[in-house]
């Protein structure tokens, strides 16, 4: 009879290990969405469906992309808003080359180490009115339709708008974030005011409106930046944050303006990876490629302790130079072409031991949360991939009043070392998590798609060329695959890796790996929630394929 149980909860723990999937991987949570005239995937339903329908309405991928990304910091103000920063890489069709636009903010002029010498800081604090510094996603919309858009700016805000005034339920994920973030925010000023109308925490289904922030989003879409960056909306945010204690000046706001940029790639097996260049972290998954292109990874196998190591040290490779030289490059001479190099791969994978896990790595020489993604394509072959975020999930908890939005704490990652890359300086822009990519094909667009999750954003990124690349696995797949992160590795801050950091792993990967990792070394530490949010979008054969995040709200549509 003990045999018989034994037996029975053995095949009932098989079948919960299995799914009924009759294509593709049995780790995929979904299908690709499939359709021809345009694509939209965002971290939210709703948000999807306004991009969506501003395509059927006659807008460009670009409008689709403002449009959606407007929505989210109504619908998912745990990740973002209109008090952050943004970052894009899109594919214009017409004239048939990538575009990069750098929207995040810099420092307050009148900040400075010596404040935080002065009064006994040996950091800057995570919340509160010191990290906060200019948002920046404003003007990036503006840059944006300027350039590329196509229907009126007005009518990009319209659908937020109604849902801000009318309101929408809150779905689990977002209720689940939004009571964490009022756990640490509810006795900020103006906090409550926006989201615990009634003084408790928001649930699931519950119905949200923000009508304060329909009224800065009317202005901004009358005004575009006079309003925000030079008008009544900047001396409020300017006024609130230095009565606070902190530095942002209405000068600060007013000299703003998001810049366009170059996009920088690295070809791995054929095709063509591409990032934006410091100030974010982009480029670490090009270094990360670079080394790996020298194994077969085919071979060893997704799922295999040999890939995991291989990936982890040449992780740790990327991150030590990611401490140590990614900052503003307006400050820096980065040495971007020589860090993405294969000359560079070829003398920093020395340093990779098969058998071993390191427990530190130097940095080369040179020569002289929480996020949202979203991707938009349209029917002319435009494709959008942004990015953008509030920094520690939803900001710094400096709510200026009556403006229904967080202002971010991107501040946080400056490093008060005064001979460090990244160190605090006036008008500097900080070292930043956020990045979009794209992957072209012989010069032609191919997948955008992007994955939010701080630090786990250029290991995600590897992860997802490596898994469509190396293993032939679908968009879906791609994004559904178990992901590695590892944590721990020195960063720009100022802080060291110790004992070769920890790996965190999710559920499909067996105990005989594990065990083999540990084998080699490796600090197995699973840390929930850090595996990150991907959207994707691919064009192929002139059909879009969409894909979106399983372990969270993602949706992926098309028309």
């Amino acid at each position: 009879m003990n045999f018989f149980y034994y037996f029975l909860t053995i095949i009932f723990s098989i079948n919960l290990l299995s799914y009924d999937r009759v294509t593709g991987q049995d780790f995929s949570s979904r299908s690709e969405v499939i359709a021809q005239n345009g694509m939209v995937a965002t971290s939210h339903p709703l948000a999807s469906q306004i991009g969506l329908q501003i395509l059927k309405d006659g807008g460009n991928a670009i409008d689709a992309a403002i449009a959606a990304n407007v929505a989210l910091g109504l619908m998912e103000p745990t990740g973002n808003g209109i008090g952050g920063d943004l970052f894009v890489i899109l594919w214009d069709a017409k004239t048939k080359k990538l575009y990069g636009l750098n929207a995040s903010g810099p420092s307050p002029k009148d900040i400075s180490i010596e404040y935080f010498t002065d009064n006994n800081l040996d950091k800057i604090p995570s919340y509160g009115p010191l990290p906060v510094s200019v948002p920046g996603a404003v003007d990036g919309w503006i840059k944006l339709h300027e350039r590329f858009g196509k229907l009126p700016f007005k009518e990009l805000f319209k659908p937020t708008i109604n849902y801000a005034n009318n309101g929408f339920p809150l779905t689990e994920t977002i209720a689940y974030y939004l009571e964490l973030s009022s756990q640490r925010f509810k006795k900020y000023p103006n906090f409550k005011d926006v989201w615990m109308p009634y003084d408790a925490y928001l649930k699931k289904g519950d119905i949200f409106k923000n009508p304060m922030l329909a009224k800065t989003l009317e202005d901004i879409a009358t005004s575009k930046r006079s309003s925000f960056y030079e008008g009544d909306i900047a001396k409020i945010m300017s006024n609130f944050v230095v009565s606070q204690g902190g530095f942002l000046s209405a000068d600060d706001l007013a000299q703003y303006h998001a810049e366009w940029v170059e996009p920088v790639s690295t070809n791995y097996r054929g095709y063509d990876v591409w990032e934006l260049p410091p100030n974010g972290q982009g480029i670490a998954a090009l270094q990360i490629l670079n080394l790996l292109e020298r194994y077969d990874l085919n071979k060893m196998g997704l799922f295999s302790s040999e890939y995991i190591h291989h990936f982890v040290e040449a992780k740790k490779l990327a991150f030590a130079d990611r401490a140590k030289y990614y900052a503003d490059p307006d400050f820096n001479d980065i040495g971007i072409d020589y860090l993405i190099s294969k000359e560079y791969a070829d003398i920093r994978s020395k340093h990779i031991n098969p058998l071993k896990s390191s427990a530190s790595v130097p940095a080369g020489t040179l020569k002289d949360g929480d996020t949202i993604y979203l991707t938009t394509a349209d029917k002319d072959g435009n494709m959008v991939s942004l990015i953008q975020s509030n920094y520690r999930g939803m900001g710094s908890g400096m709510v200026p009043p009556g403006l229904g939005f967080m202002i971010q704490n991107r501040g946080e990652l400056f490093s008060l070392d005064k001979d460090h890359a990244n160190s605090l300086v006036g008008g500097k822009r900080p070292f930043h998590t956020i990045i979009p990519a794209f992957i072209t094909k012989d010069n032609k667009p191919f997948i955008s798609f992007g994955v939010m999750g701080g630090a786990t954003q250029p290991q995600a990124h590897a992860q997802i060329a490596i898994n469509i690349i190396d293993f032939n696995l679908n968009l879906q797949e791609a994004g559904d695959a178990p992901r590695i992160v590892h944590t721990g590795s020195s960063q720009p801050t100022g802080e060291t890796m110790i004992n070769g950091g920890s790996l965190s792993l999710e559920n499909s990967f067996t105990k005989t790996i594990i065990e083999e990792l540990k084998i080699k070394g490796h600090i197995i530490d699973y840390q929930p929630g850090i595996f990150g949010g991907y959207q994707a979008i691919m064009l192929k054969d002139g059909v879009f394929y969409g894909a979106s995040e399983s372990r969270k709200d993602g949706h992926a549509v098309g028309y």
